[in-house]
């Protein structure tokens, strides 16, 4: 009389290890300096721009006050 075979073993590979992720360090104090005053810089220009310490409200730093803004918020992004 004939055996079932059954079911196969399936074979795993001899080694399993994952590749190990590169280790950033963290972000000098300097950069995080730089990202803090972008921002606080440019909410200052926004302020004072409107409270009237340039002469007449301007529009150029309105825009100039939120890029600064952006370019603070777009470093918060490679922080670590």
């Amino acid at each position: 009389m004939a055996r079932p075979k059954g079911r196969r073993e399936q074979q795993k590979p001899h080694h399993t290890s994952t590749p190990k992720k590169e280790v950033k360090p963290p972000s000098s104090p300097l950069y995080v300096g730089v990202m803090f005053g972008l921002m606080v810089v440019g909410a200052l220009m926004i302020i004072l721009n409107y409270i009237g310490v340039f002469g007449d409200t301007q529009g150029i730093w309105l825009v100039g006050g939120l890029a600064a803004i952006g370019i603070g918020f777009a470093m918060t992004l490679n922080y670590r």
